[in-house]
């Protein structure tokens, strides 16, 4: 029988709490410190930066690691790491589970096109790189796992979620001791480089005036973006928000009965599957959509009961638990022999991702070159909320299509990255063959990517042949 007030009833809450306190801790030092504020680091960043801070100290005084005590149920850095994981694909589903309104244009489908190719492109330039310093990396430091570079585009491009999936195989499935952390690792610097790039940059475009920077407005809504017309009421016999998290659960329930299918099927594919949690928590958000779009159509469902501005709010949530809870669970004491190792794919992953993307930016969207860049540059070592925190300094009111093409791009982003997950397992059994692969594949997405720059001068060439003869 449990005693309500032994540790065991609460440790699951200690740990939320904590982390929900970390958040309050880091906006009240955020929204009082002008260094913090001009730095444009991410709250959760921040809060999972004191946690660590806090957790170091307690393990100088006590000896103990902080999240592995009692007061938070023995093994609390497992959760912290149990919570990144699903927190990743909660957040996905969520914003997957957005309507969106209005036909694109054909130019407006290209940019989008694009931005999604480039994303694409960017993780294979930091994959080809990063792979590259590591195996390089091997003949310096004694039994260093050679693959580890490959994590430089999960936790730079794909944030704190993906970093973890695959330092988590890399260190279960392939003997990569402190791969998790390493991941983690890598996905906080790439906050960092988000930061410290954006506001160079930043401060660049101010002192040669180009821009005026502006300051963040705060966020007021109006009733239509709140609530549009024919939804269900905000609350009735069941509030909104519950109708919100409920159809989230559901999607997630579809996916985990997915990849459990799929895993019976496939064994030896079980670590990588469920990997998979956020792709397929995408698919099944998609269904649930397609499901409920039909039923409307056929009048069984009469309202509407999604609502955009519940499901960015809960997106959100998902993604600052994702961020504070994946840093906390970086173990620094793993890490002592790789800290060198790792400071150099930070640095040279900031300088790729800057260089490629500002390039990308001036040659296929010269209408909104530095809106463009920014966010790219921003969701590419951090998140797509990271990529919006630099936009919104120089275009608050989303006035260029920047902010839709971060939004639109995910469906040509999974349907070409895809491949690179899986070339994420083949690199610790066969690296060289790895990176060849993953260096062609990039050479093809830059193909698609200048197609028309490319295409035009071969049939410019073409033209000035037949004009001669």
């Amino acid at each position: 029988m449990e005693n309500f007030w032994d540790f065991n009833v609460w440790n699951e809450l200690n740990l939320l709490s904590v982390l929900l306190i970390s958040l309050l801790a880091a906006n009240l030092l955020k929204r009082s410190i002008k260094f913090l504020q001009a730095s444009l680091i991410p709250t959760s960043v921040l809060a999972g930066g004191l946690l660590i801070i806090v957790a170091g100290i307690y393990k100088a005084i006590t000896g103990n690691v902080m999240f592995d005590t009692e007061f938070f149920g023995g093994n609390g850095t497992a959760s912290l790491e149990i919570i990144t994981y699903h927190a990743l694909a909660l957040g996905f589903i969520a914003s997957t589970f957005k309507t969106t309104e209005g036909k694109l244009t054909k130019k407006r489908s290209i940019e989008i096109f694009n931005t999604g190719v480039t994303t694409v492109a960017t993780y294979l330039l930091q994959a080809v790189v990063g792979f590259g310093i590591t195996i390089i990396a091997v003949m310096i430091i004694k039994d260093f796992f050679s693959a580890a570079g490959v994590l430089l585009p999960f936790g730079y491009g794909q944030g704190t979620g993906q970093a973890l999936n695959y330092g988590n195989i890399y260190e279960r499935d392939f003997g990569f001791d402190g791969g998790k952390s390493f991941g983690l690792t890598i996905a906080a610097l790439g906050f960092i480089s988000a930061s410290v790039g954006g506001v160079i940059h930043l401060n660049y475009l101010k002192h040669k005036g180009k821009i005026n920077v502006k300051k963040q407005a705060e966020g007021v809504y109006s009733s239509e973006q709140i609530q549009s017309e024919n939804e269900i009421p905000m609350q009735e016999s069941i509030d909104k928000l519950t109708i919100q998290i409920a159809l989230i659960a559901l999607a997630y329930f579809v996916a985990h009965v997915l990849m459990s299918v799929l895993g019976n099927l496939l064994p030896s594919m079980k670590s990588v599957i469920f990997g998979f949690n956020f792709l397929l928590g995408v698919l099944a958000a998609t269904l649930i959509k397609a499901v409920m779009s039909f039923l409307t159509k056929k009048k069984v469902i009469k309202k509407q009961y999604t609502n955009n501005f519940l499901m960015t709010r809960a997106s959100n949530f998902f993604f600052d638990i994702m961020v504070v809870s994946g840093i906390a669970a970086i173990r620094l004491s793993v890490l002592e022999k790789y800290w060198g190792i790792m400071l150099i794919l930070g640095v040279v992953g900031l300088v790729i991702t800057y260089a490629y993307n500002y390039f990308v930016a001036k040659k296929l969207f010269p209408e909104y070159v530095e809106e463009q860049f920014l966010t790219m540059f921003g969701m590419l070592t951090g998140t797509a909320s990271t990529g919006i925190i630099l936009l919104r300094e120089i275009d608050g009111e989303f006035k260029t299509p920047a902010a839709d093409n971060l939004v639109y791009q995910n469906f040509p982003a999974i349907v070409f990255g895809f491949p690179i997950m899986l070339l994420a397992t083949l690199a610790p059994q066969k690296p060289i063959l790895t990176l060849i692969l993953l260096f062609v594949f990039f050479v093809v997405m830059n193909i698609i990517l200048f197609r028309s720059f490319i295409f035009k001068k071969r049939e410019k060439k073409t033209q000035n042949s037949d004009n001669q003869d």
